[in-house]
């Protein structure tokens, strides 16, 4: 099959690469996603009874994104196939199509039992630095198959990514490079089938270092300084307190011992954090202080969404199942948002003023924002103490204003 790909300028630059190891580095919106699918349909069109091993973070990104479109791609191209969910397979029927296999990435020692072509990897980057090592050689450690009627095979490994700071696809295709290993970068604004104004939000939601990696597809130093580096404390000020009788809203960290929560009043669509609980030792004993403290109020708790599972000192019961028995109402996703999603929204609401926080009230979150630092693989910081009360504040920033990411599915076509 004659296949004609209508991509952009760096996708097509990676899917001429000849490198055995190729990473595209890619802006948000820039279809690093797309590129993945295409390179892999491509394995599969030019190496009959071969397999392709594409791997993401987790189960469900390989069901949301890498299977349903490998099966779209298919589809459009009239090649039949059947599509094994349990054995996370699909097995082309048309003559000519090797097959694919998917794989998660959240356990490498599972990455076992199967001899691929090609590989590709999937936001390798948002994985720990020592796990995407390891999930890394793994993979290609698989990638040794020699299909028969394929005369010079090149069993090629590519990844794909948003940089997110100095991190594994950095040592890995910039410190460590070889000749081995290529990098294409891909910017935001290289795919000219954006929405209009798509980059300049970006721009305007995400601090300047996050904005240099996630528009311009660069490794940018994201561990440098503090964590809520758009925190000021001038700028940030607040005056306000709690009227009598108002609605607070209460972020909360659990931490047997090392318990934190901010209490928030809101003015118009900007919260004031106005009033702080620290080191307290476990849940029951923060639910008794809050209703003390504020007895005529009535409270909304944006938790740590953990502590659905966690346990305080009633072994039976969940935190938050003692927080609604004490009366309060709960504001919490299924799971915790990743932790640079949290990050980022708490930067915007500071730099956007969406936030403020009353110093005389809240010294210790002050300090703490001010202080917190990252550690040396670019995760904020836990062993410094400054991290309990500014998690509790964040909950409530992430759940109640977050960075929404401004929409774009790519799509690079094929001719037949």
């Amino acid at each position: 099959m004659d296949l004609q790909i209508k991509a952009t300028g760096p996708q097509a630059e990676f899917l001429q690469m000849k490198k055995r190891y190729r990473l595209f580095c890619a802006g948000y919106g820039a279809g690093k996603s797309e590129a993945m699918i295409y390179a892999a349909i491509i394995d599969a069109a030019t190496a009959p009874d071969s397999l392709i091993a594409c791997y993401q973070p987790s189960y469900d990104l390989v069901k949301l994104i890498t299977a349903s479109r490998i099966t779209e791609k298919l589809t459009e191209l009239g090649v039949s196939y059947k599509y094994n969910k349990q054995d996370n397979m699909v097995y082309t029927t048309s003559s000519g199509w090797g097959d694919f296999v998917f794989r998660s990435l959240d356990n490498p020692n599972r990455i076992v039992g199967y001899e691929s072509y090609t590989a590709h990897v999937d936001e390798i980057d948002t994985l720990p630095p020592g796990h995407a090592e390891e999930a890394w050689n793994k993979v290609i450690g698989r990638n040794r198959q020699k299909p028969e009627r394929v005369p010079e095979p090149n069993n090629q490994a590519s990844a794909y990514t948003t940089p997110e700071g100095f991190k594994f696809a950095h040592w890995r295709w910039v410190q460590h490079a070889n000749d081995d290993y290529g990098i294409v970068q891909a910017p935001s604004y290289s795919n000219p089938y954006l929405p209009e104004g798509y980059v300049q939000s970006l721009r305007d939601s995400y601090p300047e270092a996050l904005a240099e990696a996630y528009i311009e597809g660069r490794f940018v130093n994201l561990s440098s300084g503090t964590v809520y580096c758009n925190f000021h404390r001038l700028h940030c000020q607040s005056d306000e307190s709690i009227d009598r009788g108002e609605r607070l809203y209460v972020g909360m960290d659990f931490n047997v011992g090392k318990m934190a929560a901010v209490v928030f009043v809101k003015r118009g669509e900007v919260f004031h954090a106005v009033e702080e609980l620290v080191d307290m030792y476990d849940t029951p004993s923060m639910a008794d202080a809050l209703k003390e403290r504020f007895p005529e109020h009535t409270i909304v708790v944006y938790p740590d969404a953990s502590g659905t599972s966690r346990k305080s000192v009633d072994a039976s019961r969940s935190d938050l199942a003692i927080l609604r028995q004490a009366g309060f109402n709960i504001r919490a996703p299924r799971k915790n948002p990743a932790i640079k999603d949290r990050i980022n929204a708490s930067n915007a609401a500071f730099s956007q003023g969406r936030v403020k926080v009353n110093p005389r009230k809240c010294s210790e979150l002050v300090k703490c924002l001010e202080q917190q630092a990252y550690d040396k693989n670019g995760y904020p910081d836990k062993q410094g103490g400054f991290d309990h009360i500014n998690d509790a504040a964040s909950y409530l920033m992430s759940y109640e204003l977050p960075v929404v990411k401004p929409v774009s599915d790519v799509r690079i076509a094929f001719a037949m």
